[in-house]
């Protein structure tokens, strides 16, 4: 499954696309008419100022007197400090929602990324989703903001600028409008190839961000495997992509404001030709050609600038069918609105309704697939797991073991045939209130940045410092808080600070302070030394009990007492039963088991 296979349908947009972002906008409607509102006197002082220039020129210049000139001073000063003042408001507004529209956006975003299911996560890459909540969206609040104010200024400018022109000379004024209809092809030219090459910027933009994520968060495994050389190389390429793709939108995006110049510069000269031609015939005075000649230039800027708001319109074009693509893509697990209403979502918890788990589980003719593979790994696949059962999967790995924890998480849901919990298909009861229920240690455990006690009440949040204690004292992390100093200390991003067998220890407290009904073990001490493995497993076997616990096991010697032992192999589950029933198969796990002891002898003896 890829990003776009997963949206209900492919975004369709119209105005550039900016009806997918205007809800973030309503949402600061008032700050927005603030700038539109002071953006009116702006312009309108800005066209009234000329007239003060030929009124200056017709009355003090041409009659050579001073008379009157103090109260015109005096109104012009106060017209410009006017204007200057409704700027700022104009400027500070813009850089306010330019940051409330990014922080909407992002948050939008982030929460948006909660509620989708693991295989999203498994074929997207974090490049292209980082690019997508920071880059995109930072491109999109710019624009918004600072283009949309720009263009609205510069065309209100434009066409109060006109009618004043049309009222001191129209035939003037309809020789510099004759050049406007030449630069409609020209726009629609460079819309196109604007928005061709932008989406390969963007495309490659994302291929940095993830190749930039790989070698800083792989640094260790590049050391040692020696492959400065080879990511350099191909992080080269992706940055030499970009600047070819980036030289091509910028020549398209020169080549649009050169052009849109040379017209309307154009339509300059006319009114030097004309202009000049009819004030010396007496038809106008100087005064009104210097007027004329002041509102040219304005609306050659003005139109450069609303050429160039096109432009950045074209470029966040891409950036909205991106950000729109993420916001439009589906979960593949996701509850249905009855159990939504009972139940709450991932923001709204109704928990109240929620019944407790007391922990029976059962696969009920089930069939699986993944979402973007072609063939089943379950098919009719029946089970039922009392509660207080221990379910071992066991196989090769690559086996195909997580699969069925999988679906007991409802990280997946099944093609066919229904998980139910206690008796009720899991699909009733929202996916909240069942991982409320579990309590999941990794086989690489990941901890967040911050200190030891906030990273336990993720488990439990409202646990007190005794619940805690005992947490971490039933997997015996102590010393671990004592060389820390605390529960205050802080572990680093990802628990940096910690080794891997401090970092799992803590995660088994974490999971056991929110005293979940279901344990699902993955593979849990396979990351650790034995001595940290042999403290975990006296924990294990106390805190398993009255549970219902479905464990992936690495060493088979720890997995000898499960009610039940699935083993698997490529995808499908070839065994079930007890260690004493499965050793007197002779089958695959007898095979297992035997060429695992053959191997931890060998290492004992060395």
């Amino acid at each position: 499954m890829t990003e776009n296979t997963q949206t209900n349908s492919a975004p369709k947009l119209r105005f550039f696309g900016l009806g997918k972002v205007l809800p973030f906008l309503a949402a600061h409607k008032k700050l927005y008419f603030t700038i539109i509102l002071s953006v009116i006197p702006v312009m309108g002082c800005s066209t009234v100022l000329p007239l003060f220039q030929k009124y200056a020129i017709d009355n003090f210049i041409a009659n050579n007197t001073l008379d009157g000139f103090v109260p015109f001073a005096v109104l012009y000063a106060a017209m410009i400090v006017f204007s200057c003042a409704l700027d700022f408001v104009s400027s500070y507004s813009c850089s306010k929602l330019e940051l409330c529209l990014l922080r909407d956006m992002r948050r939008s975003a982030f929460n948006h990324l909660q509620t989708l299911s693991v295989s999203y996560f498994n074929v997207t890459g974090v490049g292209k989703i980082h690019a997508r909540v920071m880059s995109d969206t930072s491109s999109i609040g710019s624009v918004i903001a600072w283009d949309s104010y720009q263009a609205t200024s510069n065309f209100i400018y434009v066409v109060t600028a006109l009618a004043i022109m049309f009222t001191l000379d129209a035939i003037l004024t309809l020789c510099v409008l004759a050049l406007v209809p030449l630069s409609i092809p020209v726009v629609i030219y460079f819309h196109k190839k604007q928005t061709k090459y932008n989406r390969k910027v963007r495309e490659t933009n994302s291929l940095i961000t993830g190749g930039f994520n790989e070698g800083i968060t792989g640094v260790e495994t590049t050391k040692t495997l020696i492959v400065e050389e080879k990511l350099d190389e191909r992080f080269f390429g992706h940055t030499g992509e970009m600047k070819k793709q980036s030289v091509r939108l910028g020549h398209h995006r020169s080549l649009f404001t050169a052009i849109t110049s040379f017209i309307v510069s154009a339509a300059v000269a006319i009114v030097l030709w004309y202009g000049g031609i009819i004030t010396v015939k007496g038809v106008i005075v100087i005064g009104t050609l210097s007027v004329f000649m002041t509102y040219a230039q304005g609306i050659v800027e003005s139109v450069q600038f609303v050429a160039d708001a096109v432009s950045d319109l074209v470029t966040i074009k891409v950036n909205i069918e991106r950000y729109t693509a993420l916001m439009e893509t589906r979960t593949d697990v996701k509850d249905s609105s009855e159990v939504v209403e009972k139940y709450g979502d991932s923001f709204n918890e109704k928990r109240e309704n929620w019944e407790p788990l007391i922990g029976d589980v059962e696969f009920k003719d089930v069939s699986f697939k993944y979402p973007d593979g072609d063939e089943y790994v379950l098919e009719h696949f029946n089970l039922k797991v009392k509660q207080g059962t221990t379910v071992a999967i066991v196989g090769e790995t690559g086996a195909g073991k997580s699969t069925l924890v999988n679906l007991v998480c409802r990280f997946f849901d099944p093609t066919d045939g229904a998980v139910l919990i206690d008796g009720r298909d899991a699909r009733e009861r929202s996916v909240q209130w069942l991982h409320s229920n579990i309590g999941y240690v990794l086989q690489v455990p990941h901890l967040f940045s911050g200190t030891v006690r906030e990273n336990l009440l993720y488990g439990k949040p409202d646990a007190t410092d005794a619940e805690m204690q005992a947490a971490v004292k039933s997997v015996n992390a102590e010393r671990i808080i004592e060389r820390l100093g605390g529960y205050d200390s802080q572990i680093g991003e990802g628990g940096n600070t910690l080794s891997m067998g401090e970092k799992q220890l803590l995660s088994f407290a974490r999971a056991i302070l929110a005293n979940p009904a279901i344990f699902v073990l993955d593979e849990a001490t396979s990351s650790v030394d034995t001595i940290t493995e042999n403290l975990i497993q006296r924990a294990i076997d106390t805190l398993m009990e009255g549970r219902t616990n479905f464990v992936i096991a690495h060493r088979l010697s720890t997995i000898r007492n499960a009610d039940i032992i699935l083993v698997v192999n490529d995808g499908k589950i070839i065994e079930r039963g007890s260690h004493d029933e499965l050793m007197r198969k002779r089958g695959e796990y007898f095979d297992l088991y035997l060429r695992q002891f053959r191997e931890e002898t060998v290492q004992k003896s060395l």
